[in-house]
Protein backbone atom coordinates (compact mmCIF):
# COMPACT_ATOMS: atom_id res chain seq x y z
CA UNK A 1 0.00 0.00 0.00
CA UNK A 2 1.14 3.54 -0.77
CA UNK A 3 1.10 6.05 2.07
CA UNK A 4 1.90 9.77 2.18
CA UNK A 5 3.08 11.93 5.05
CA UNK A 6 4.25 15.54 5.04
CA UNK A 7 6.36 16.88 7.88
CA UNK A 8 9.41 18.73 9.09
CA UNK A 9 12.09 17.44 11.45
CA UNK A 10 10.11 18.36 14.59
CA UNK A 11 7.54 15.64 13.99
CA UNK A 12 9.91 12.72 13.37
CA UNK A 13 9.50 11.25 16.92
CA UNK A 14 5.72 11.37 16.61
CA UNK A 15 5.80 9.88 13.11
CA UNK A 16 7.87 6.96 14.39
CA UNK A 17 5.22 6.06 16.97
CA UNK A 18 2.53 6.20 14.27
CA UNK A 19 4.56 3.96 11.96
CA UNK A 20 5.26 1.46 14.73
CA UNK A 21 1.53 1.19 15.48
CA UNK A 22 0.79 0.85 11.75
CA UNK A 23 3.20 -2.05 11.29
CA UNK A 24 2.20 -3.78 14.50
CA UNK A 25 -1.51 -3.75 13.71
CA UNK A 26 -1.19 -4.57 10.02
CA UNK A 27 0.88 -7.77 10.07
CA UNK A 28 1.87 -9.13 6.69
CA UNK A 29 1.30 -5.82 4.91
CA UNK A 30 4.06 -3.92 3.13
CA UNK A 31 4.00 -0.13 2.87
CA UNK A 32 5.70 2.38 0.60
CA UNK A 33 5.84 5.60 2.60
CA UNK A 34 6.19 8.73 0.47
CA UNK A 35 7.57 11.56 2.61
CA UNK A 36 6.98 15.01 1.10
CA UNK A 37 9.43 17.42 2.72
CA UNK A 38 11.71 20.38 2.11
CA UNK A 39 14.33 19.97 4.84
CA UNK A 40 14.96 16.34 5.84
CA UNK A 41 18.42 14.82 5.45
CA UNK A 42 19.63 11.25 5.05
CA UNK A 43 20.26 11.14 8.79
CA UNK A 44 16.66 12.14 9.46
CA UNK A 45 15.38 9.38 7.17
CA UNK A 46 17.58 6.82 8.92
CA UNK A 47 16.25 8.01 12.27
CA UNK A 48 12.68 7.45 11.11
CA UNK A 49 13.38 3.76 10.43
CA UNK A 50 15.24 3.05 13.67
CA UNK A 51 13.55 0.20 15.55
CA UNK A 52 10.98 -0.38 12.79
CA UNK A 53 10.61 -3.34 10.42
CA UNK A 54 12.41 -2.07 7.33
CA UNK A 55 11.44 -5.21 5.38
CA UNK A 56 7.83 -4.02 5.37
CA UNK A 57 8.34 -0.25 5.29
CA UNK A 58 10.14 1.44 2.40
CA UNK A 59 10.76 5.18 2.63
CA UNK A 60 10.25 7.16 -0.58
CA UNK A 61 11.42 10.73 0.10
CA UNK A 62 10.03 13.46 -2.15
CA UNK A 63 11.85 16.77 -1.80
CA UNK A 64 9.56 19.69 -2.54
CA UNK A 65 10.40 23.13 -3.87
CA UNK A 66 7.73 25.14 -2.06
CA UNK A 67 8.72 28.59 -3.30
CA UNK A 68 5.24 29.02 -4.80
CA UNK A 69 3.86 28.77 -1.24
CA UNK A 70 6.11 31.48 0.18
CA UNK A 71 3.14 33.73 1.01
CA UNK A 72 0.85 31.02 2.35
CA UNK A 73 -0.29 31.46 5.97
CA UNK A 74 1.65 29.27 8.42
CA UNK A 75 2.27 29.09 12.16
CA UNK A 76 4.09 26.83 14.60
CA UNK A 77 1.29 24.23 14.61
CA UNK A 78 0.75 24.53 10.85
CA UNK A 79 4.07 24.56 8.96
CA UNK A 80 4.29 25.06 5.21
CA UNK A 81 4.61 21.29 4.71
CA UNK A 82 0.91 20.90 5.50
CA UNK A 83 0.04 22.27 2.05
CA UNK A 84 2.00 19.59 0.19
CA UNK A 85 -0.83 17.05 0.43
CA UNK A 86 -3.01 19.34 -1.69
CA UNK A 87 -0.50 18.91 -4.54
CA UNK A 88 0.08 15.17 -4.09
CA UNK A 89 -1.09 14.32 -7.59
CA UNK A 90 1.67 16.50 -9.07
CA UNK A 91 4.41 15.72 -6.54
CA UNK A 92 4.15 11.92 -6.60
CA UNK A 93 5.09 9.49 -9.39
CA UNK A 94 2.62 9.36 -12.25
CA UNK A 95 2.11 5.61 -12.00
CA UNK A 96 0.48 5.85 -8.55
CA UNK A 97 -3.29 5.70 -8.87
CA UNK A 98 -4.20 6.19 -5.20
CA UNK A 99 -2.52 6.96 -1.90
CA UNK A 100 -3.54 7.15 1.74
CA UNK A 101 -2.43 10.38 3.41
CA UNK A 102 -1.85 10.17 7.18
CA UNK A 103 -0.94 12.93 9.63
CA UNK A 104 2.03 12.00 11.83
CA UNK A 105 0.01 12.63 15.02
CA UNK A 106 -2.04 9.44 14.65
CA UNK A 107 -1.89 5.96 16.06
CA UNK A 108 -3.19 2.99 14.11
CA UNK A 109 -5.29 0.40 15.91
CA UNK A 110 -6.71 -1.63 13.04
CA UNK A 111 -6.44 -2.83 9.46
CA UNK A 112 -6.01 -0.06 6.88
CA UNK A 113 -6.56 -2.15 3.75
CA UNK A 114 -10.39 -1.88 3.79
CA UNK A 115 -10.05 1.91 3.62
CA UNK A 116 -7.23 1.76 1.07
CA UNK A 117 -9.38 -0.36 -1.28
CA UNK A 118 -12.56 1.68 -0.75
CA UNK A 119 -14.55 2.39 -3.92
CA UNK A 120 -14.69 6.17 -4.20
CA UNK A 121 -17.43 6.30 -6.86
CA UNK A 122 -16.06 9.39 -8.57
CA UNK A 123 -14.93 11.24 -5.44
CA UNK A 124 -11.36 12.54 -5.31
CA UNK A 125 -10.96 12.16 -1.55
CA UNK A 126 -12.35 10.10 1.31
CA UNK A 127 -12.19 11.78 4.73
CA UNK A 128 -14.14 12.16 7.97
CA UNK A 129 -15.77 15.17 9.60
CA UNK A 130 -15.35 16.19 13.25
CA UNK A 131 -17.72 19.15 12.92
CA UNK A 132 -21.12 19.38 14.57
CA UNK A 133 -24.14 21.04 12.96
CA UNK A 134 -23.59 24.55 14.39
CA UNK A 135 -19.96 24.74 13.35
CA UNK A 136 -20.80 23.23 9.97
CA UNK A 137 -23.09 26.21 9.33
CA UNK A 138 -20.35 28.62 10.40
CA UNK A 139 -17.88 26.98 8.03
CA UNK A 140 -20.39 27.14 5.20
CA UNK A 141 -20.69 30.89 5.74
CA UNK A 142 -16.98 31.46 6.33
CA UNK A 143 -15.83 29.55 3.24
CA UNK A 144 -18.84 30.03 0.95
CA UNK A 145 -19.57 26.29 0.93
CA UNK A 146 -23.06 25.34 -0.28
CA UNK A 147 -25.32 23.72 2.29
CA UNK A 148 -25.15 19.94 2.55
CA UNK A 149 -21.50 18.97 2.56
CA UNK A 150 -19.62 18.23 5.78
CA UNK A 151 -16.39 20.05 6.65
CA UNK A 152 -13.83 17.24 6.85
CA UNK A 153 -10.60 16.83 8.76
CA UNK A 154 -7.61 16.41 6.45
CA UNK A 155 -5.56 14.21 8.81
CA UNK A 156 -6.68 10.96 7.18
CA UNK A 157 -7.43 11.10 3.47
CA UNK A 158 -7.66 8.48 0.78
CA UNK A 159 -6.77 10.24 -2.47
CA UNK A 160 -7.60 9.20 -6.04
CA UNK A 161 -4.44 10.47 -7.70
CA UNK A 162 -5.52 9.53 -11.21
CA UNK A 163 -8.73 11.54 -10.89
CA UNK A 164 -6.85 14.47 -9.34
CA UNK A 165 -4.34 14.55 -12.20
CA UNK A 166 -7.20 14.64 -14.67
CA UNK A 167 -9.36 17.23 -12.93
CA UNK A 168 -7.47 19.29 -10.35
CA UNK A 169 -6.05 22.71 -11.23
CA UNK A 170 -3.04 23.35 -8.94
CA UNK A 171 -3.09 27.05 -9.82
CA UNK A 172 -6.63 27.27 -8.44
CA UNK A 173 -5.26 26.07 -5.10
CA UNK A 174 -2.51 28.70 -5.09
CA UNK A 175 -4.96 31.42 -6.12
CA UNK A 176 -7.40 30.44 -3.37
CA UNK A 177 -4.66 30.60 -0.74
CA UNK A 178 -3.57 34.04 -1.94
CA UNK A 179 -7.09 35.48 -2.18
CA UNK A 180 -8.47 34.05 1.08
CA UNK A 181 -5.50 33.97 3.42
CA UNK A 182 -7.13 36.45 5.84
CA UNK A 183 -10.13 34.23 6.60
CA UNK A 184 -8.39 30.85 6.72
CA UNK A 185 -8.36 29.33 10.21
CA UNK A 186 -7.06 25.81 9.44
CA UNK A 187 -5.24 26.71 6.26
CA UNK A 188 -4.83 23.64 4.06
CA UNK A 189 -7.98 22.05 5.50
CA UNK A 190 -9.97 25.16 4.62
CA UNK A 191 -8.67 24.98 1.04
CA UNK A 192 -9.59 21.32 0.76
CA UNK A 193 -13.15 21.90 1.93
CA UNK A 194 -13.75 25.15 0.07
CA UNK A 195 -12.59 23.84 -3.31
CA UNK A 196 -13.49 20.14 -3.15
CA UNK A 197 -16.51 19.85 -0.82
CA UNK A 198 -18.43 18.05 -3.58
CA UNK A 199 -15.57 15.62 -4.31
CA UNK A 200 -15.26 14.11 -0.83
CA UNK A 201 -16.56 10.69 0.23
CA UNK A 202 -17.59 10.84 3.90
CA UNK A 203 -15.98 8.37 6.32
CA UNK A 204 -17.11 7.42 9.82
CA UNK A 205 -14.96 9.46 12.25
CA UNK A 206 -15.43 6.96 15.08
CA UNK A 207 -13.60 4.42 12.93
CA UNK A 208 -11.29 6.38 10.65
CA UNK A 209 -10.44 9.64 12.43
CA UNK A 210 -11.30 9.53 16.12
CA UNK A 211 -10.22 12.58 18.11
CA UNK A 212 -10.53 13.18 21.83
CA UNK A 213 -12.96 16.04 21.28
CA UNK A 214 -15.16 14.06 18.88
CA UNK A 215 -15.30 11.14 21.33
CA UNK A 216 -16.38 13.45 24.16
CA UNK A 217 -19.10 15.10 22.05
CA UNK A 218 -20.34 11.71 20.86
CA UNK A 219 -20.67 10.37 24.40
CA UNK A 220 -22.39 13.53 25.67
CA UNK A 221 -25.19 13.10 23.11
CA UNK A 222 -27.83 10.93 24.78
CA UNK A 223 -29.04 9.75 21.35
CA UNK A 224 -25.72 7.98 20.72
CA UNK A 225 -24.60 4.60 21.95
CA UNK A 226 -21.70 5.43 24.31
CA UNK A 227 -18.22 4.49 23.11
CA UNK A 228 -15.65 3.26 25.63
CA UNK A 229 -12.00 2.31 25.28
CA UNK A 230 -12.82 -1.36 24.67
CA UNK A 231 -14.98 -0.32 21.70
CA UNK A 232 -12.22 1.95 20.42
CA UNK A 233 -9.64 -0.82 20.70
CA UNK A 234 -11.86 -3.24 18.78
CA UNK A 235 -13.33 -0.93 16.12
CA UNK A 236 -11.30 2.25 15.58
CA UNK A 237 -8.61 2.23 12.91
CA UNK A 238 -7.09 5.70 13.44
CA UNK A 239 -6.91 7.81 16.59
CA UNK A 240 -5.98 11.38 15.72
CA UNK A 241 -4.38 13.67 18.32
CA UNK A 242 -5.29 16.83 16.45
CA UNK A 243 -5.33 20.32 17.91
CA UNK A 244 -3.22 21.47 20.84
CA UNK A 245 -4.10 18.51 23.09
CA UNK A 246 -1.10 16.22 22.51
CA UNK A 247 -0.24 13.09 24.56
CA UNK A 248 3.51 13.76 24.30
CA UNK A 249 3.02 17.11 26.01
CA UNK A 250 2.12 17.69 29.69
CA UNK A 251 -1.47 18.33 30.71
CA UNK A 252 -3.25 16.02 28.25
CA UNK A 253 -7.02 16.06 28.72
CA UNK A 254 -8.95 12.90 27.93
CA UNK A 255 -8.64 9.13 27.78
CA UNK A 256 -7.13 8.32 24.38
CA UNK A 257 -3.55 9.12 25.37
CA UNK A 258 -3.11 5.59 26.76
CA UNK A 259 -2.89 4.20 23.24
CA UNK A 260 -0.12 6.61 22.24
CA UNK A 261 1.91 5.91 25.38
CA UNK A 262 1.60 2.15 24.92
CA UNK A 263 3.03 2.29 21.39
CA UNK A 264 5.66 4.83 22.40
CA UNK A 265 6.86 2.59 25.23
CA UNK A 266 6.90 -0.52 23.04
CA UNK A 267 8.95 1.26 20.38
CA UNK A 268 11.40 2.54 23.01
CA UNK A 269 11.81 -1.01 24.34
CA UNK A 270 12.69 -2.26 20.84
CA UNK A 271 15.49 0.31 20.62
CA UNK A 272 16.98 -0.40 24.06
Amino acid sequence: MNLLVTLDVNYIPVLRVMLYSLLKNNPGERFFLYIAHSSLTGEHLSAILRGLDGSRLTLMPVEVDDSALAGAPIEKRYPREMYYRLFAARLLPGDLDRILYLDPDLVVLGQVRPLYELELNGAWFAAASHVKRTFQKLNELRLDIPEGGAYVNSGVMLMDLAALRAGQDPQQVLDYIEENRARMMLPDQDVLNALYYDRIFQLNPLVYNLSEKFLAHHNLNLKNQPVDLDWVNANTVFIHYCGRNKPWKPGYLGVLDSFYHRFQEELAARES
